[in-house]
Parts: structure tokens; sequence; C-alpha cells
């Protein structure tokens, strides 16, 4: 018995010692373990794109810019989101700068030119938001060696609200705007005008506007989402505007990597020019375009396809004269990975019939006369084909060229002059009209983006056209663009850009409706449409900031630094060297 008890003792101490032994094993092959801890996103409004410091304070009317246009951005996550402030403010990117989500700015400079901005938003709920903006810009003028006023406005005012539920978005937009510019591009190479001949000339245009704009998007339905827009735009001289359009989109998967879906297009538009010329008479246009876009799209991750066409019916009417017609296009595109991320390869052919509008045509030519003829622009065909991707991890690269038929193409040519509309402010070859022509446009296109670093960068692009109007002259089409752009920041308080951009020759035309004594030149050859060429133009622009604070930035900014006194419209001379210096200031409610 007393030895059984020696050895129950014995094999205990060694199964213990045995048990010791093995988690002093364990201890030293202890390896790092890394523990995640996943939870929910919630997104804050810190998420939302940073509002930039300096904005782009171009200049309507004195030069070529980029249009500065605000729109709502919807994106499909589950979280609430702050619309985007778009190009209001451009800066350089500089990532650890905190984001505001509103702000104010304001400059001035010579000729009196004033430029000012704020943007507004705040958050209800977790589930939506409200948001405002404002931007007025104008000059008083002062072109040398004018007749007329040159003075120009323009203020706009958007109010917006949206959110996101489960399975359902929506943002709508309401808003207004006025606009003022003056006819100031007298004809004097072909007429000798004096003080006395535009005494009592009333040259000023204003434009008035206000619209709606909503758009509603769904998840997990076959109605995807549906677009619904209405415009009134008019003017000082009883013209009259009334647009209205709907686009809903429907889709549906039909296998693993395609779904099809169908585009409706249901656009209104009814345009009317009273009082044409003095004349008493009454300009009217509608046009009302039924589309239907079916298209089946396949893609993975190495390839994009979709093959579709376009159906539509045009309701148009031209002072009561009916002009109704059927149109079928072509809607194919795709692209393909040659090598991820490093080339890819796309190519279309596509159609459609484009509405125009006297507010769009406003936003090009704000020198039109109230009298325009207005039709759709049929695009019968779009070839394309391309190249983009990257050379290295920061250049990036676009290549493309293509081949355009269009009928109606609506393009930008002199009023004639005439001594029996001589009192009307659009009557002295100083505006523009309308002309409907057939073109074919062969293109060249390229685009180079080098990335130093996220702060700093240089950009380039270069366009080349060719176009075939069947003799005659593509009115206001420049045949070659190109520009330049390089964004740097020098330290976490200073930055700068450069703006260069090239528009080449143009064609415009001037002619006279009869005798006048004050003509200058060949009356003939001028009353047969003399056709101008007008040279082609380059514009520098600088602008320089200083972050003095977290929420204030101080910038100064120098446009047409070549002080090139070019003319952008035929006789519509733009301001020389400009210099405008301002601050922003950006906060949180």
């Amino acid at each position: 018995m007393k030895n059984r008890n020696i050895y129950i003792a014995a094999a205990s101490v060694i199964l213990c010692s045995t048990v010791v032994q093995a988690q002093d094993q364990k201890k030293q092959d202890l390896g790092t373990e890394v523990v995640n801890v996943v939870r929910n996103y919630d997104a804050t409004v810190s998420d939302a794109s940073k509002v930039k410091d300096l904005p782009e304070a171009k200049q309507e009317g004195d030069m070529q810019k980029k249009n500065v246009i605000y729109t709502i951005n919807s994106y499909p996550v589950e979280s609430t989101f702050v619309p985007e402030k778009g190009e209001v403010a451009e800066v350089e990117k500089t990532s650890p700068l905190k984001a505001y989500n509103n702000y104010a700015l304001g400059s001035f400079g010579n000729y009196s030119n004033l430029t000012g901005e704020v943007f507004l938003s705040y958050k209800l709920d977790k589930t939506s938001y409200i948001a405002g903006f404002a931007k007025h810009v104008s000059s008083q003028g002062g072109i040398k060696d004018l007749l007329l006023d040159d003075a120009f406005s323009k203020t706009s005012v958007s109010a917006f609200y949206g959110g996101q539920l489960k399975g359902f978005a929506w943002n709508t937009e309401l808003g207004g705007s006025y606009q003022m510019s003056n006819w100031y591009g007298l004809p004097t190479e072909e007429v000798a005008f004096n003080r006395g001949d535009v005494t009592g000339i009333k040259e000023r245009q204003r434009y008035k506007d206000i619209f709606v704009n909503a758009n509603l998007e769904f998840d997990n339905s076959p109605f995807k989402n549906v677009e619904v827009k209405y415009d009134r735009f008019w003017d000082d001289f009883s013209s009259v505007e009334n647009r209205f359009s709907i686009k809903p989109n429907i889709q549906t998967r039909i296998g693993y990597l395609s779904h099809a879906q169908l585009g409706v297009v249901l656009d209104y538009v009814s345009t009317e020019f009273k009082d044409r010329f003095n004349t008493g008479e009454t300009n009217k246009n509608t046009h009302f375009n039924i589309g239907f876009e079916p298209n089946v799209i396949f893609k993975d991750e190495n390839y994009f396809l979709q093959v579709g066409l376009g159906i539509y019916y045009n309701d148009g009417k031209v002072n009561n004269s009916s002009d109704n017609k059927f149109y079928v296009y072509p809607q194919i595109k795709g692209s393909y990975n040659l090598v991820k991320d490093l080339l890819i390869t796309y190519a279309g052919i596509e159609g459609g019939l484009q509405q125009n509008s006297f507010k769009e045509l406003v936003g090009v030519n704000p020198f039109v006369a109230p009298d325009l003829l207005i039709t759709p622009t049929d695009k019968k065909y779009d070839i394309y084909v391309g190249l983009r991707g990257k050379l290295d991890h920061n250049i990036s690269y676009n290549v493309k060229g293509s081949y355009k038929n269009e009928s109606d193409k609506l393009l930008f040519v002199h009023t004639p002059y005439s001594t029996n509309t001589a009192k009307v402010a659009y009557g002295l070859g100083n505006s523009f009209m309308t002309e409907a022509q057939k073109v074919k446009t062969f293109s060249l296109f390229g685009e180079l983006k080098y990335e130093f670093s996220q702060e700093t960068s240089i950009g380039a692009y270069g366009q080349w056209n060719n176009y075939d109007t069947n003799g005659i002259k593509p009115w206001n089409l420049p045949k070659m663009k190109f520009g330049a752009n390089v964004d740097v920041a020098f330290d976490p308080q200073w930055y700068a850009n450069v703006d260069l951009y090239y528009v080449g020759k143009r064609y415009d035309a001037f002619s006279i409706s009869d005798i006048d004594a004050n003509i200058v030149g060949d009356m003939e050859a001028i009353q047969m449409q003399q056709v101008r060429e007008l040279e082609g133009y380059v514009d520098l622009n600088l602008s320089v900031g200083y972050r003095i604070t977290k929420n204030w930035t101080a910038f100064v900014k120098a446009n047409n630094i070549l002080n090139d006194k070019y003319d952008k419209w035929d006789n519509f001379q733009v301001q020389g060297f400009q210099v405008m210096g301002g601050a922003i200031y950006k906060f949180d409610f």
C-alpha cells in the first residue's frame, strides 16, 4: 500500500512537470496577433468634398473662361451627404486641410470687376440636408474707344433640399438668375459711326430666369431614376421661353454580367420672339422631342460594351408651320482594358436629337439678337476611337480621333446692318443670329497630366478640327484649341495656379440690307455678305493664394496678363490686363 502511494505521487509530479514545460514552450512560441475591430460605417459631414480656397474668379465677357455651373451630385452610399461645391472656389488639392461645409468669398479689381459667392449647407437630420448658393459677377466696363457701354453682370441664386432613405434618394433645386449685357460691338471698320449716330440707342439687354430641378433615385427596383426640369427664361424685348423635360430610366438584370435598360426622353421647349426689329412681327418656335433609348450593357473588370439605339420623334412648329419627323440613331460604345489601368482602348458610334433653347444659346453668346432660329440639331452619328491610361503611376493621358456628322447645327453669325432698323439696339450689325448648317467634323484630341505630388501637377491638352460645310464657312468654329495648366503648393500656406490657352482663327460675316452713305469700302461686296477672319488669341492667367488661418485665405488673380485685346466675338473686344484681389472665409455651423 505504501509503495502504491509512492507510485501515485511520482506519477503526479511527472505529469505536472510535463504540463508546466508545455506551457513554457507555448509562451516561447506565442507570436504577435492583430485584432481588427469592425464597426458599422458612420458617415459624417466631414466626409464631404473640401471647399477649395481660391476661386476661378474669371469674368464673363472678357475672355474665354470655364463656365461655373453648380449642380447637385448624388452618391449611392448609405449615408447622408452634402452636395459638392463644384468649381466655385478652385485651388490646389491639399488633403491635410480641414474640410468646411460653408464659405463666403469676395474680390475686386480694375474695370470695377466684382465677384461675390456664398455657399451654406445644413444637415437637418441623419437623412436630409438643405443648402443654398449665391454668386454675383459684374464689371463697370471701360474698354477704350467704344461708342457704347460695355458693362456686364450676372447674379444667380439656388436653394437645395435632398437626402437619402433606405432604397430611395432625392435632390431638388429651386433657383433663378439675372444677367445684364450690352450690344457694344459696332462694325466700325465697315460703317463710319460717330457719337450722333448712336445717340438714343439703348444697347442694354437683360435676361431673367427661374427654374426647378428634381432628381429621384431608387435602389433594388427596375425603375432606377427620373429627372424632371422646368425652366422659364425671358428678356427685356418680350422674348419668352418655357422648357419642360422628364427623363425616366428603367433597368433590369438579364445575366450575371449584363443588364438591359430603357431611357425615355420627353423634352418640350417653346420660344417666342415678339416685335422683331420693331416690325410688330412675332417669331415662335415650338419643339417637342419624344425619345426612347433601349440598350443592353455587358461588363466585367476588363471590358464594357453597350449596344443600343435611339428612336426619336420631333413634333416641331415654326410660326405655325409644322415640321414633324422620325429619327433613328446608333448608340454603341465600349472599352477594353488592354493593360490594367495603363492602357485602355475605347470606341463608339453614337447619335441623338439635341434640343436647343434660347437660354442655352445666350449662355454661349450673350450678344445674340432677340430673334433667333431655334431648331433641334440632328446628330446623325459621332464615330470615335481612342486610348487612355497611365504612362506611370503619376502620368495620365488620353488621345482620341472622331468623325461627326450633324444637320441643323446652330452657328452664330452677325446680323445685317440696316438703316431701317438703325434705332433698334441690336440692329446696327452689333448682334448675332443663328444659322442652321450641315457640318461634318473630323477632330483629333489629346491631353496629358503629370502629378508631381498631391499638391503639384501640370497638364496640357490640344484639339484640331477640320470642318466640311459644303462650301459655306463654319461660322465662329475654331480650327484649333490648346491649353496648359499648372498647380503648385510651395508650402502649407502658399500656392499658385497658372492657366494658358489658345483659340485659333475663326470666320464671321458682315452684310448690309440697304444703302447707307456711311458705309466704308465696297458696297456691292458687303451687300453680298463679306467674310471676315478673326485672328487666334492667347490668354494667360495667374493666381496666387496665402492661407492666413485655417478659416481665412487671401488671393490675388491676374487675367489676360499678355494684355491681348482680342475679339472673342467679332467686334466684341475683351478687357485687357486685369488684377483682382480678395479673400475667402470657410466655416461650419
